[in-house]
């Protein structure tokens, strides 16, 4: 039954060979031994750097199943996702994670597209953003700055006082 699901994941990043601003990356969402969510990355196609295959499914799915978890799902995906689609997957309750392609492929597929064409680089590579994401916010690369948390905090406490 896994190798259906995750041929279904490839199946989807094939699409790509033939679409403008689309990459090799689909994944799906399965609940309870069926497909719920598809998702293609066409971050380029929409201008959108979050449309990755995996976030995409999560959201084809929670939109389908008009909810916000997919608790106990399994997401299969043609590789392996980067920290930003995990975190997804960590926010929707997806239980388990199966991918095709290690991160060692995808380096070697994007080092080959962005030789051909460099509009394809990324301002941060996947293992990249993995260690920065990981750091406490003070070590990050990119500059941060708290700022207006009184102001916040008075909004979060008016939302519970109405929604309470």
């Amino acid at each position: 039954m896994h190798e259906k699901f995750m041929a279904r994941a490839i199946a989807i990043a094939a699409e790509s060979i033939d679409q403008p601003g689309t990459l090799p990356y689909g994944a799906v969402v399965v609940m309870d031994g069926k497909i719920v969510g598809e998702g293609l990355n066409r971050a380029e196609a929409k201008c959108d750097p979050t449309s990755h295959g995996e976030v995409d499914a999560i959201r084809d799915a929670c939109a389908k199943l008009s909810v916000t978890s997919l608790k106990g799902a399994d997401l299969y995906t043609s590789g392996k996702p980067c920290a930003m689609c995990v975190a997804t997957m960590y926010q929707a309750g997806i239980a388990r994670l199966f991918y095709a392609a290690d991160a060692a492929d995808s380096g070697v597929f994007f080092g080959r597209l962005i030789a051909h064409d460099p509009k394809w680089a990324r301002a941060m590579n996947n293992q990249e953003l993995r260690k920065q994401v990981g750091l406490p916010i003070t070590e990050r690369s990119m500059a941060s700055e708290q700022m207006m948390a009184a102001d916040i905090v008075a909004v979060f406490e008016a939302f519970i006082e109405r929604h309470t």
